[in-house]
């Protein structure tokens, strides 16, 4: 079937980047999807095409500063993210460690950007799913704050598109995490997380 073939890799990539999200027009420009947002602008400042098909995801094989990269756009909706990724990421031969993931959350403010070298996944469902697939927690996150909201109304609000007065910080958090990504392929984690330092 379509989704079970390998990319077809031409050089062996040195990170995986992976933005979450869940697929469909109906969520574009949700908070949920500022990982999609993120893999998209980092698609096109480096000029990688995203093609559909491969371990149900939207991937694309490029380079970032001359380093070989894959990005990645799961197509299994958020809560389900580590059943593409994790089999993705062993069909190229990737370890945990070499695996950026951008993603929203709840915990920091509007337009905020901050990277984890590891942890847990604090309540997100899709890096609960990520590391449950990957067998691991040591892999690099990236996270943009979207606001918190009361528990009751989490779904309602991760779903929800960005107020017209949000959006300005919102795309300037994309365009910082894509530096930011980008920083960590063509150079180094410790050189993405400077990038982030100081906001």
């Amino acid at each position: 079937m379509i989704f079970r073939r390998k990319p077809k890799l031409t050089v062996q990539p040195e990170w995986l980047i992976v933005g979450l999200g869940n697929p469909g027009q109906g969520y574009r420009g949700t908070r949920h999807n500022v990982g999609f947002e993120v893999v998209d602008l980092i698609a096109s400042r480096n000029g990688i095409k995203l093609d559909r098909g491969h371990h149900r995801a939207f991937v694309g094989t490029g380079s970032i500063g001359g380093v070989p990269v894959l990005l990645v756009k799961p197509l299994t909706y958020m809560n389900l993210a580590g059943q593409s990724v994790g089999p993705l990421m062993r069909s190229v031969g990737l370890k945990p460690e070499r695996v950026l993931v951008i993603a929203d959350d709840l915990d920091l403010p509007v337009g905020k950007v901050k990277m984890k070298l590891k942890g847990s996944a604090g309540g997100h469902n899709g890096h609960k799913s990520l590391i449950a697939a990957l067998h691991s927690q040591e892999y690099t996150r990236i996270k943009i704050g979207i606001g918190k909201v009361s528990r009751m109304e989490t779904i309602d609000h991760v779903l929800s598109v960005f107020d017209a007065d949000e959006r300005p910080d919102i795309d300037n958090a994309v365009a910082l995490a894509a530096d930011a990504a980008e920083a960590v392929a063509s150079k180094s984690v410790e050189t993405g997380l400077n990038r982030l330092a100081g906001q």
